[in-house]
Formats: C-alpha cells, sequence, structure tokens
C-alpha cells in the first residue's frame, strides 16, 4: 500500500489542458466519491486549482492504481492516453509526501510562495474528509502538509511581497500600464480570487472599482468592503463600455467574448487591459484580436511571475529545508503508526491469554469478595502489561526498518498473529 500523487500542473501541461482538467466545486464530490469506489484506489484527495489538478491516493497496487487514475483524467478531460501521458506526473511514497509539502509551502506555484495554496490544501481535504475520501493515512499526510506551509510563511519570507496570484495579476496590470491610479476597473467574480484581486486594486491605488458577479448579492458585499460599487451581472456590457481594466475570475468559464466586447465599446478609442485569471477562463482569445484590446491570461502571469523567483530564490532554499524536516517527521510518525495493528493484536492476545487463565481458576477464586477480585484483576493486568511493554516499544521504534521487520515477523511468529 502506497501513497501516491498524479496530476498536471502548470509546469507540465499548457493551459488548454489544464482547463480541460480542472474540476469546479460542484464536480468535486463526485469525483472522490468515484475514486474511492475503484477496487486499486483506498483513500482519495482531489486539489484543483488554477494551476494544477492533483489525485492524493493510497493505492492498494501502484500500477492497478496508475491506470484507474489515468483513466480518470481522460474522463474529465475528454483526452486520450496519448494526449495525457507527457503532461501526467506520478509519485509514490516520500516522494509524492515532499512533493505535497512543497505545493502547500508554495514552493510548486507559479507565484512563488503564494499563500493563497494553502486555504486550497486545507479545503481539499476537508472535502475529502466529508466525502468519505481521505481516512488516517490521508489526514495524517495533510495535517502534517498544513504544518509545513504555515512553518515555510512563518520562519521564512517566502510569502512577503508578490504571494498570490491575485496580487500578482493586478502588479503586472499596474507594470503594463505604469499605474492603476485613476483607472477604472471591472472585477468580474465575487469569489476568493475576485476578493483578492479586489483588495489588491484598493493598495495598488485605485480608486473606481466596479464588481459584477453571477450571485448580485456577493457582489455587492465584496464591493462594499473595498468601498467600491457593483452592477448588475446582466449589465456588465454597459459597465466595460467605461472601464480601463477588466479582471476576470469567475468560475462559470468563458463568459465574455469577441462579440460581448465589441459592442460594449462601440465607438470607444481608449485602450482596454483585460487581465484574466480564472481556469476554465473567462475570455475567449478572439477577444486579444480587437482593436484597442490587450489580453493577458496566466500564461502571460507565469512568465511575468518568473521574474520574481530568484528574488526570493535563497528563501526557497530555507523552505526546502523545512519540507525536508516536515518530510523526515511525517515518515517516523506513518511508519509508528504501521507498527500500532500489530501492537493492539499483541495485547489483545496477552488479555486473552489473561482472561482464559482468571476463567480456569474460577473455581479457586470463587470465595474472594469484590474487593479482592479487583485486586488480582489489576494485579493479573499489570504483569501482561509490563511483560508486553518492552516489545510495544520496539516494534513501534524499530517499525520502516529492517530490524523492524524480523521483529514484526518474530512477535506474529511467537503469539501466532495473523
Amino acid at each position: 500500500m502506497s501513497i501516491v500523487v498524479f496530476g498536471v500542473n502548470h509546469r507540465t501541461g499548457p493551459l488548454s489542458l489544464l482547463e480541460r482538467v480542472a474540476l469546479g466545486p460542484a464536480d468535486l464530490p463526485k469525483a472522490i466519491t468515484g475514486l474511492v469506489s475503484l477496487s486499486n484506489v483506498r483513500e482519495a484527495v482531489v486539489l484543483s486549482t488554477c494551476n494544477r489538478t492533483e489525485v492524493y491516493a493510497v493505492a492498494e497496487r501502484f500500477h492497478g492504481a496508475y491506470a484507474d487514475i489515468r483513466d480518470f483524467f481522460c474522463d474529465i478531460g475528454g483526452l486520450h492516453p496519448d494526449e495525457l501521458h507527457p503532461h501526467l506526473y506520478t509519485q509514490h511514497d516520500e516522494a509524492a509526501v515532499s512533493h505535497l509539502f512543497e505545493v502547500a509551502a508554495g514552493l510548486d506555484s507559479a507565484v512563488l510562495g503564494e499563500t493563497e495554496i494553502l486555504g486550497q490544501v486545507r479545503g481539499a481535504w476537508e472535502l475529502a474528509q466529508s466525502e468519505g475520501g481521505a481516512r488516517s493515512t490521508l489526514n495524517l499526510l495533510f495535517r502534517h502538509a498544513l504544518e509545513t506551509g504555515k512553518r515555510a510563511r512563518t520562519e521564512t519570507a517566502i510569502s512577503r511581497s508578490t504571494a498570490s496570484v491575485s496580487s500578482a495579476a493586478v502588479e503586472m496590470a499596474t507594470e503594463r500600464l505604469g499605474s492603476l491610479a485613476g483607472k477604472r476597473v471591472l472585477v468580474l467574480g465575487a469569489g476568493e480570487m475576485g476578493e483578492g484581486v479586489a483588495h489588491a486594486l484598493v493598495k495598488a491605488g485605485v480608486t473606481d472599482i466596479i464588481v459584477t458577479n453571477r450571485t448580485h448579492e456577493r457582489g455587492e458585499a465584496l464591493a462594499e468592503r473595498v468601498h467600491g460599487r457593483t452592477v448588475p451581472y446582466a449589465e456588465r456590457q454597459c459597465a466595460m463600455a467605461q472601464t480601463d481594466v477588466l479582471v476576470t475570475c469567475s468560475g462559470a468559464g468563458n463568459v465574455v467574448d469577441a462579440a460581448l466586447v465589441h459592442e460594449a465599446r462601440g465607438g470607444v478609442t481608449s485602450a482596454l487591459l483585460v487581465v484574466d485569471i480564472a481556469v476554465p477562463r473567462n475570455v475567449d482569445a478572439a477577444v486579444a484580436s480587437l482593436p484597442g484590446v490587450t489580453l493577458l491570461d496566466l500564461d502571460d502571469l507565469r512568465v511575468w511571475a518568473a521574474r520574481g523567483i530568484e528574488q526570493r530564490s535563497h528563501e526557497a532554499d530555507h523552505v526546502r529545508a523545512i519540507v525536508h524536516d516536515e518530510v523526515e517527521r511525517f515518515v517516523v510518525e506513518h511508519t509508528a503508526r504501521q507498527a500500532a495493528p500489530l501492537v493492539a493484536a499483541l495485547h489483545e492476545r496477552g488479555e486473552q491469554i489473561r482472561s482464559a487463565e482468571l476463567d480456569r481458576f474460577a473455581h479457586k477464586l470463587a470465595g474472594l469478595d469484590p474487593a479482592q477480585r479487583a485486586a488480582v484483576e489489576a494485579l493479573t493486568k499489570g504483569i501482561v502489561a509490563k511483560l508486553l511493554h518492552q516489545p510495544s516499544v520496539r516494534l513501534k521504534d524499530d517499525a520502516g526498518t529492517p530490524q523492524g521487520e524480523r521483529n514484526a515477523a518474530a512477535v506474529r511468529d511467537l503469539f501466532d498473529l495473523a
């Protein structure tokens, strides 16, 4: 039984592929229950963000799980295995643990050290727990992953400066235009990403923020928090006519096409910068061909963010050291837990022998009063516990080592444990 990860991310696949395998919130519960129903998958957590779609699983058989999860990716993306293979990465055991810890720490993000991923990892784990996908092994793994991510951000400067896709998008727009001061910005989407964009715009000095969202009340609430205003989703076209910058981050898929932007702008001659940070993309690629319109997406953001990686490379080295320490700590706890069933079986056998012996001498103990009977119970339980204490400690301490395997085999044989 192995811990494995299968995935496609911004390093291994183009944005067009990430869009096809991305899973929205409504699709995730069904995906988790479907995965754990497979014969080779015992536990599963699905992490789907703008930068990656990954399945973390406890696999009964690695090769069987590989085929099952590969087919899962092919099904959700409508892909042939030959299309997926060049972009799919797989890791198992310590390498899979290390990968998740690097993801949680922000080392594997397009924006090095970004903070949003930690909440996304937590959310993926919590959903898997509620759907029955995460049990003892993945619960332990993800608890350690969150602890690693927190350590990385409190003990190093990895998340200082630009530390989220939302803030990076605003910084990229600022660099492109020179300044956002005095610009009118329309934010399409009021979810977690939209929230981040809106607050980053305020920090960038934008005083005219318009929010539009399918759920109008949610858009109103966000606009109020950033002292902006909102327009109904059906009127987003009118709002675009007076917009200098459009930032899209909705989970609704393609909602802005060339015809919509063309009609919105009409005779407007001023430039429009469109920044699309949604997966799947919100803006049709044809929008870029319209006069005066510049379209940037996550591919552009990744190129822009790559320039900042060098500046924080020394912090990344510190985070990698934390990841290494945390992987070792996880392995120790995980292997100790592997010994737990054998230790429990050993103590159960001891209790069976103790109870059987008391039953055998029941007629000789019949004359004992309750206090004397309790004393005999305590005495015999104490003897069994003391006899089994040292073997139990050795089994736990040596778990995961050749000596531990020899000890475990000897205990099973000596005490006739299955």
